[in-house]
């Protein structure tokens, strides 16, 4: 891994300080109720400096779960290329997420998140944004185009959108277990496929 320089370093423990305050302050005053002005100075720097780590408190308060994105995606291409697809998927998830719950920050962020709709949504809006990126390693590995092969995206827009939802519906609904857990009983739900039969009708009110 190619080491950082000095300049390089300082911006980055600008931008994790940043991260940080802003966390402090969401889950003190709210997402909403914190302003950029305040969690700028609580890092000692201006709101011009903020700008040019974020463009939004979104963008601040979604930084980690942005970054868990891409260490997943990392950690997908690098299993092994035998796997399956979402066998391949699940072992990435699960590992980086189970690696992010030992950082308070993990926690201070679904905490934030837990409590903000807007901020629920966005998670999983920014998270389809990557769905060409995601499709593309989806094909590689199984060996398909996906501008030709709807496969890949279908796959995608299930590992961004559907277990994130139903992992979001798990934990609003009480349940206790980690969500590296619940990631993993979502990914094997999927693989055990979804034609569920049809049961008895509902017992009337």
């Amino acid at each position: 891994m190619e080491k950082l320089g000095l300049r390089e370093r300082k911006k980055q423990r600008t931008r994790e300080a940043l991260i940080d305050a802003a966390h402090a302050l969401f889950c003190a005053n709210g997402f909403e109720a914190t302003t950029i002005d305040q969690i700028a100075e609580s890092v000692e720097v201006s709101s011009r400096t903020f700008f040019r780590y974020f463009t939004s408190k979104e963008d601040v308060a979604l930084a980690l779960a942005d970054d868990q994105i891409t260490a997943v995606l990392e950690a997908f291409a690098a299993q092994p290329a035998g796997l399956p697809v979402l066998t391949a998927l699940r072992t990435a998830a699960v590992e980086v997420i189970r690696t992010a719950e030992t950082d308070t920050r993990f926690h201070s962020l679904q905490d934030v998140i837990s409590v903000s709709p807007a901020l629920t949504a966005a998670r999983i809006e920014r998270a389809t944004a990557r769905f060409d990126e995601v499709a593309r390693l989806i094909g590689a590995r199984m060996g398909v185009d996906p501008a030709a092969d709807p496969r890949p995206y279908l796959v995608a827009s299930v590992a961004l959108c559907a277990v994130q939802t139903a992992v979001a519906a798990w934990r609003a609904a009480g349940h206790p277990a980690p969500e590296s857990e619940l990631t993993g009983q979502a990914f094997d739900l999927l693989s055990a496929g979804l034609d569920y039969p049809a049961g008895p009708p509902a017992a009337s009110q």
